[in-house]
């Protein structure tokens, strides 16, 4: 005991919300210390890492061929482990003091339909970058804990956490998960989805962070009050040559369709097989939206119609998973209940 509280005060434990567009780091005791974008940058030839985070963001599209800039998490779990590493390794490094002998425990968020594999990849990710002890927590129980919800009592309580690669739909009660969807469709499918209505609208390119900005500026999942419109660039498929083309939030509404349809198909299916005594507990207590994806305009409006249910954007969405994973390190015995089992 007067060990785990002398190991404790010299060193900094650590939570990071491990997404697969921006990864968040809190520590205890300081709160949320970065927050940066899950891209590294790294030399093709030796695989050195050049860059992590915005400035390796910066470079997604525009690097010469003996520089790729990456993104090594795909749909919510890892898909090139030794940059995942790097990656950790350089923000436990920047939020964090050395010390030569003391090592931070680490909690990391995940998808909840994670397999065993998947699991002992961000396990081992996370103790190659330095951690001396690894714990892992569904991304919905934490984005609830972050929001407050009393995830503890015997009630029913509904989250729908949509990040950059999966849309975790999950009902919780007891510390436990008792019907969870996970969807492999989210921030990046609609980015996709917008690449590709551009594309065969108007015959022209655009890249990832186009996309993405398309979204953010005039991306709606129902009708605005005044639409919008934006100007954007790319090459030209025909010519193949730049071009300027201007697009409205009409049309982008139209592209992300069916990303919004299946988030809605999944919601649906969820409720369908929540048992009844936690259904009406969600009549009565809503829905709560977090994670990034969640702040698309009218989202919340589109799903609270097909659903007829009470549902909210939480404040701080963007912060929850990282904010629950903080309260989890904070008082890590008092919520050992929601911590992930591993049978490796």
């Amino acid at each position: 005991m007067f060990l785990g509280k002398l190991v404790g005060y010299f060193t900094n434990d650590v939570a990071i919300d491990l997404g697969t567009a921006n990864t968040l780091v809190y520590v205890k005791g300081r709160g949320i210390v970065l927050n940066v974008p899950s891209v590294v940058a790294v030399e093709t030839s030796t695989r050195r890492v050049l860059a992590v985070g915005r400035e390796a963001k910066e470079m997604l599209g525009r690097t010469p061929r003996a520089i790729a800039a990456v993104r090594p998490l795909k749909d919510g779990v890892i898909a090139d482990f030794e940059v995942t590493e790097e990656l950790l390794r350089r923000l436990i490094g920047k939020a964090v003091k050395r010390h030569l002998l003391i090592h931070p425990r680490i909690i990391v968020s995940v998808p909840s339909g994670i397999t065993e594999v998947e699991k002992r990849a961000v396990r081992d990710s996370a103790e190659r970058a330095g951690a001396r002890e690894v714990f892992l927590v569904p991304e919905p129980i934490a984005a609830a804990i972050g929001v407050g919800l009393p995830v503890d009592r015997p009630m029913g309580n509904m989250v729908i956490d949509i990040g950059g690669g999966t849309t975790e739909i999950a009902v919780m009660t007891l510390n436990g998960i008792v019907q969870d969807t996970c969807l492999r469709v989210a921030g990046d499918k609609m980015d996709e989805a917008i690449q590709q209505y551009v594309k065969r609208a108007y015959n022209l390119l655009i890249g990832d962070r186009t996309a993405e900005r398309i979204k953010m500026e005039i991306g709606s999942a129902f009708p605005l009050e005044e639409e919008l419109e934006l100007e954007i660039k790319g090459r030209d498929l025909i010519g193949g040559i730049p071009k300027t083309i201007k697009v409205t939030s009409v049309e982008i509404r139209e592209a992300l369709q069916e990303p919004i349809s299946a988030i809605g198909e999944g919601l649906k299916q969820s409720l369908e097989q929540t048992p009844p005594e936690l259904a009406s507990d969600i009549v009565d207590r809503g829905i709560i939206m977090t994670g990034g994806g969640s702040l698309l305009r009218g989202l919340d409006m589109l799903l609270r119609e097909a659903t007829n249910l009470p549902i909210t954007v939480a404040e701080d969405a963007l912060l929850c998973v990282v904010l629950g994973c903080g309260k989890i390190l904070d008082d890590v015995e008092s919520y050992e209940a929601v911590l992930m089992k591993s049978n490796t």
